[in-house]
């Protein structure tokens, strides 16, 4: 039998990973009810540390047939260039349901609330503190990760580590400073509608950041493994397009919810 392939596509092998993936994403899930109901973390870790290690080995095989068996032909390029459009569209979805339920709450506040937004009793953020300086922070790690683009482009590698590098620490610190700004919140997530749609919102946001952060850190390491070149960089324009993205939703969420909802 011969194993000559006479078409540009990457038909894959049988892989454990799909299943083993979402059996410890489960489990994981089921672990987070359980430290909700009984503060049990023994089940969450467990699902945790199964999905992390999924993912890595996941990484390691996508990245070893783009890289090292050469199978990620120029039609199959085109393909994971699509399939992460249409990830990215679902994701803007996903946080349009947050700012319908924010407006629809906001735009005609109910009795229940004081027939006021932000309701009675809630203290808002000043959004021109942390909120503000979490803006000027997404914004310029938006510009490093187009630099560190664009020195790729250019075959200049010294500079596109240093500008991926900056990026991934911007990514840290944004994360660092919404912890801060959740940990001296004058409201939780069980204070009316506000808290809800806040905390969803932002919340949901921050882990983009934690796994945009995440796919920017393993780029930087193959960066410097060489797995990129000007011509083969797809992981690399996918983790830069997702991070264009959580900046845009950041600006959303802050001109919305931040300012206009205070």
């Amino acid at each position: 039998m011969s194993n000559k392939q006479n078409h540009p596509y990457h038909l894959v092998e049988m892989s454990p990973w799909p299943l083993v993936g979402a059996l410890s994403t489960m489990l994981t899930l089921v672990g987070l009810i359980s430290f909700f109901q009984q503060s049990s973390t023994k089940i969450m870790m467990l699902g945790t540390m199964m999905t992390l290690m999924v993912m890595i080995q996941w990484w390691r095989d996508v990245v070893r047939e783009g890289t090292y068996q050469g199978l990620h032909t120029k039609v199959v390029i085109k393909g994971l260039r699509w399939g992460m459009i249409l990830f990215i569209i679902s994701e803007v979805f996903f946080f349009i349901s947050f700012f319908w339920a924010f407006f629809h709450s906001s735009l005609s506040p109910t009795v229940q609330i004081g027939s006021m937004w932000p309701p009675v009793g809630i203290i808002p953020f000043n959004p021109m503190q942390i909120p503000l300086l979490n803006t000027v922070i997404l914004l310029t790690s938006g510009v490093t990760v187009t630099w560190a683009h664009h020195s790729m482009l250019n075959n200049n590698f010294k500079e596109m580590n240093q500008s991926l590098t900056i990026t991934i620490i911007m990514g840290l610190y944004f994360t660092m400073l919404q912890a801060y700004e959740y940990i001296e919140a004058p409201f939780t997530i069980s204070d009316s509608v506000y808290g809800s749609t806040f905390f969803m919102a932002t919340g949901f946001h921050g882990l983009h950041v934690i796994i945009g952060t995440t796919f920017l850190f393993i780029c930087l390491i193959r960066q410097l493994n060489f797995h990129f070149s000007k011509n083969h960089h797809v992981g690399f324009e996918a983790a830069a397009w997702y991070w264009h993205f959580v900046d845009v939703v950041w600006l959303f969420l802050y001109i919305s919810i931040y300012w206009w909802g205070n």
